[in-house]
């Protein structure tokens, strides 16, 4: 293996962790950046709509920015904003001083979510061998670090200002540290260069001939990548209730003690990082639509568990079964999208990404009204649900077919052949 690869793969670790890290580190200080703003939890609610919406937007924007720019010039720049938002909230005085720092913040993520993924299909590309599983865990261990960081540094009463200052520093050196060793892009001879844009332009004039409406040197998002994206919209939307609803499930439902419930998230989200470090190896040998399908089947079987049963400590199995079952199948959606097209990887993945980031945001949002029909357990069932939709829908990682446009004497061989 080439060392520059497995600098390259050092270095979205790095990323990753890093992401983890700085969102973690604005989490464990929300109450004290709540007080500092004087708003209360109602307030609080609402501004971090505003996270939200800033997350989705820098994804939207990061995307095609990728694709044009490459990832060498937009994952540093990403990683640089994310760190120098993450500062913001603590020097909020008021609502309005938090909520644009919120914003800053998720437009930081945004960018950083879609590029490091789009980095680290390339790396993955490189390999020959799943290798996403493992990124998505590192981001998860970055937040364990910024919860022992972020307990420390309150504990010795430290401000919110001066340990996300810190924090930003940090992360702006461990960006710039990494940044040399990520991926080049590849230059083609220019005669390849030319042939990709015959190739290209010889599609849109076959699609003009058929009474088609396409603009010619446009790309049209696939079908495929809006069906992945649906699935991480689903998938994610679960990620999303175990993160808001394990907690409670356990403690109004099952009457567990304020200490014990905490146990359930701490479960399902140790189960998820286990998972993801040795989801690779899974795929690898089985397979990303097996690991879909199956992965998805256990966190259904794990959830129903959890949802319908009297007994704590059964219970926690379950969340336990749920987050290990769940783990390996969001990389799967992101490293299909980015591998569908290598040209448009950024904007594939930013598609994916979006509408995920929409279901985590929705999941918890969607439990709390339809708990006022039925008991808390029974709305578990809403994910149980898009966990057996995923079952069904799993096919679809089983045949990619990329759409590369035919380049060089090599491509243009094969498109004779065709």
């Amino acid at each position: 293996m080439e060392r520059h690869l497995r600098d390259a793969r050092l270095a979205t670790f790095a990323y990753f962790t890093l992401n983890g890290f700085v969102l973690g580190m604005w989490v464990v200080h929300i109450p004290a950046i709540e007080h500092r703003a004087g708003i209360g939890h109602a307030v609080l609610g609402q501004l971090l709509l505003l996270l939200g919406a800033g997350a989705f937007a820098g994804m939207q924007i990061a995307g095609p920015l990728t694709d044009r720019l490459g990832v060498r010039t937009v994952v540093p720049l990403s990683a640089a904003l994310c760190s120098a938002a993450v500062l913001l909230p603590g020097l909020a005085g008021d609502a309005w001083t938090l909520g644009a720092a919120l914003f800053a913040l998720g437009v930081g993520n945004g960018f950083l979510d879609v590029s490091m993924n789009a980095h680290a299909v390339q790396v993955e590309r490189g390999y020959g061998r799943p290798v996403m599983s493992a990124f998505h865990a590192t981001f998860s261990i970055g937040g364990v670090l910024a919860a022992l960081a972020g307990a420390r540094t309150l504990a010795s009463g430290w401000s919110p200002a001066a340990t996300l200052t810190v924090t930003a520093v940090l992360c702006l050196a461990a960006s710039a540290a990494a940044a040399p060793a990520l991926l080049r892009p590849e230059p083609g001879p220019a005669a390849d260069a030319a042939d990709a844009a015959d190739a290209l332009d010889a599609v849109d004039t076959d699609a003009a001939a058929a009474g088609t409406d396409r603009p010619a040197g446009r790309r049209r998002t696939p079908a495929r990548i809006w069906l992945l994206a649906a699935l991480a919209f689903l998938l994610m939307l679960c990620e999303g209730v175990a993160n808001d609803w394990s907690v409670l499930h356990l403690q109004d439902v099952l009457g567990a003690p304020s200490a014990t419930a905490a146990l359930a998230y701490g479960a399902y989200a140790t189960a998820m990082t286990v998972g993801r470090l040795l989801a690779d190896r899974v795929t690898a040998r089985i397979g990303a639509a097996a690991v879909l399908r199956y992965g998805s089947a256990v966190a259904a079987a794990g959830l129903t568990t959890a949802a319908l049963s009297t007994s704590v400590p059964l219970a926690l199995a379950g969340w336990v079964v749920f987050g290990i079952g769940l783990s390996g199948c969001i990389p799967q959606l992101f490293s299909a999208a980015g591998h569908l097209d290598p040209d448009a990887a950024g904007s594939n993945v930013s598609r994916v990404a979006g509408l995920g980031y929409l279901g985590m945001l929705a999941g918890p949002a969607v439990i709390g009204p339809l708990t006022r029909l039925v008991p808390l357990n029974l709305a578990l069932l809403l994910p149980v649900a898009c966990c057996a939709a995923a079952v069904c829908a799993a096919g679809i990682l089983a045949s990619p077919r990329p759409r590369t446009a035919p380049t060089g004497t090599a491509g243009r061989k094969e498109a004779e052949a065709a």
